[in-house]
């Protein structure tokens, strides 16, 4: 029977995950390999009858290059019971699996980890490799190396992002978008940048003070009022999601603007747009103010998980690809598979990334050097003491819409 590899997709979809799976196939079927693909992500490793299927080189060809995964993914996270008493053994052992190779962001680079010890605890045969991917790009990689799908999605946001900015001028008023991110920053500072937006409002501005919902209305209004200063009544703010996430469920309630609540009391936040939440609490704030600013909310989220990987992931997807088949063959297992920028392939051992708890922490945005302290300094707009005779004529105490006191830089 001929050695195989199986593989499997967790987590939310990125482009470029069917680039990663179909030249894994590839790459492996060119050595003699025989490559199956798990559906359902780790719920098929923990299910008895796992829905699986060969992937050979027609199936491979024909999806290398599309967007979204062929092979279904899940958010299955297996309980330590699963692990005990679910565990698949006989997939392996049936179909002479020497190989398995996740695709995932930092929550199934946790589960790969976990993966790992529970292989090694009970010294099974079998390797594992993950390749890291998010559209979020908060896996720890060196050298600050992008996870695969984060510049297609950037380019796909941007690409709305820019189309909302010239509505904006056209029409003369101020957008709200929202960008998916829910522990960094990442994406919505690559769409903000690349689009000249005025004000992007991500997590890691909050490292010297605590985030709450005033502060996030100063932030913006710090930026409408010098736009109107220098003469420009228009613009874009773009805020990633997990500013949201952070706040205390009490601050969010307080806004009275309309939300369900689970049965703990918290906001349900995954059920409604963040863009149009941050436009009711806005408008609300703008209205005890008497300003007359007109906004409107833009989502940026699921319309940029699954379209076409632009060149770059094309190309990256294909060395990580590579890059597993080079470890494989080194002989190296519960690792993460990093291709730097001349294309060399090098483990990350999960064990060594891995935090307190076992999981693998994300990455944040370096808020105070590089990317983002020159987009703050050198393209954002906002009040500083200098503007503050000119901000009266629009709030009486322009002092408490400063940037730099907002966030205690």
């Amino acid at each position: 029977m001929k050695d195989a590899i199986i593989i499997l997709c967790g987590g939310g979809p990125a482009p470029g995950m069917n680039t990663v799976v179909c030249s894994v196939a590839k790459t492996f079927l060119s050595n003699g390999f025989r490559v199956i693909g798990l559906h359902g992500g780790y719920s098929g490793l923990f299910n008895e009858n796992p829905r699986t299927e060969d992937i050979d080189f027609f199936k491979a060809d024909a999806y290398f290059n599309r967007g979204g995964s062929y092979l279904q993914m899940s958010r299955f996270k297996p309980t330590d019971d699963d692990f005990k008493n679910s565990f698949n053994l006989s997939l392996f052992q049936d179909n002479n699996i020497k190989l398995l190779v996740t695709v995932g962001g930092d929550d199934t680079a946790s589960t790969a980890n976990r993966i790992a010890k529970f292989l090694e605890d009970k010294k099974y045969p079998i390797r594992n490799i993950h390749v890291p991917k998010t559209i979020d790009n908060d896996l720890p990689l060196p050298n600050n190396t992008p996870t695969f799908g984060f510049n297609s999605a950037k380019d796909e946001g941007a690409h709305i992002a820019a189309t909302v900015y010239e509505d904006a001028r056209t029409s003369g008023n101020w957008l709200l978008i929202s960008a998916m991110g829910r522990s960094a920053g990442h994406l919505a500072l690559g769409i903000g940048e690349a689009t000249h937006c005025p004000m992007t409002i991500i997590p890691e501005m909050f490292n010297k003070t605590k985030i709450d919902v005033d502060k996030i209305i100063k932030l913006t209004l710090s930026t409408i009022i010098k736009r109107n200063i220098l003469g420009i009544p228009y613009g874009t703010v773009v805020l990633a999601e997990g500013i949201f996430h952070d706040l205390d469920p009490e601050d969010l309630k307080a806004t009275g603007v309309s939300m369900t609540y689970d049965e703990h009391g918290h906001p349900e936040l995954g059920k409604i747009s963040k863009a149009v939440l941050f436009n009711d609490i806005l408008e609300k704030e703008f209205k005890k103010l008497g300003l007359k600013i007109k906004t409107r909310p833009i989502e940026i989220g699921y319309d940029v998980r699954c379209q076409n990987p632009i060149a770059f992931d094309l190309t990256y997807c294909s060395e990580l690809a590579m890059g597993v088949y080079e470890l494989y063959e080194r002989g190296e297992t519960g690792c993460m598979v990093f291709v730097d920028a001349e294309g060399k392939s090098n483990p990350l051992y999960l064990k060594d990334l891995q935090n307190a708890e076992g999981k693998i922490p994300p990455r944040r945005v370096s808020i105070e050097q590089g990317t983002a302290a020159n987009y703050y300094k050198h393209i954002a707009h906002y009040l500083t003491p200098a503007d503050y005779e000119a901000a009266k004529k629009y709030v009486s105490n322009p002092e408490d819409y400063d940037f730099a006191k907002i966030l205690n830089w």
